[in-house]
C-alpha cells in the first residue's frame, strides 16, 4: 500500500513567488467522498489517477497511476464532479524537503497553501519564512472539499 505523510501550511507574505517555476495543474475528483477519492491530473504534459483513503493525523493511503494525456482530458472534461480544481504549483526545495506551493484559480482563486511531504508523522523539519499557520488537519482547505464549498464562498479563511 502507498502511503502519504502530507503537513498543509497556509502561506505568509510573497517571498515564495520567486521561487520554483509554476506549473498548471487541472484536476477533478470521480469520487470526492470523504472515506475515500478518486482523482484526475492533468500536470504540464502528464495524465494521472490518483487514490487517497480517509486521513488519520497527517497519513492516509495514496495510489497513483499514470494514464494516458487523452484519456485524463476525457475524464476531466465528461466524468469528473464540478468545479475542476485548477492551480499553479511550484516545487521549491528548502532545508532537505521539497515544498509543494500552490496557488488557486477560478472558483478557488485566492486560496494559496504549501504542503510537505515526510517520512513520518513525527519528522522533523524547518519551516521557510513564507510559511505560516497549518491547516492540515482543516478539512475545508483538502482539494476534494473545494469542489462543494469553493474559497470564493468563505466567509472567513
Amino acid at each position: 500500500m502507498g502511503v502519504e505523510i502530507e503537513r498543509k501550511f497556509l502561506l505568509s507574505g510573497e517571498d515564495w513567488r520567486a521561487l520554483g517555476e509554476p506549473v498548471l495543474l487541472r484536476q477533478g475528483y470521480l469520487c470526492s467522498d470523504p472515506v475515500r477519492t478518486v482523482r484526475v491530473r492533468i500536470e504540464g504534459e502528464a495524465g494521472v489517477l490518483t487514490i487517497k483513503s480517509k486521513s488519520t493525523g497527517a497519513t492516509r493511503g495514496e495510489w497513483e497511476y499514470p494514464i494516458p494525456l487523452p484519456e485524463a482530458q476525457e475524464l476531466l472534461d465528461r466524468l469528473c464532479e464540478r468545479p475542476l480544481v485548477e492551480k499553479y504549483r511550484r516545487r521549491i526545495a528548502y532545508a532537505g524537503f521539497t515544498w509543494e506551493v500552490d496557488e488557486f484559480l477560478g472558483e478557488n482563486a485566492g486560496l494559496m497553501v504549501a504542503e510537505i511531504e515526510l517520512p513520518s508523522e513525527d519528522a522533523q523539519f524547518e519551516k521557510p519564512a513564507w510559511v505560516g499557520q497549518e491547516v492540515t488537519g482543516d478539512k475545508r482547505y483538502y482539494n476534494s472539499s473545494l469542489i462543494r464549498f469553493p474559497f470564493s464562498q468563505w466567509t472567513t479563511p
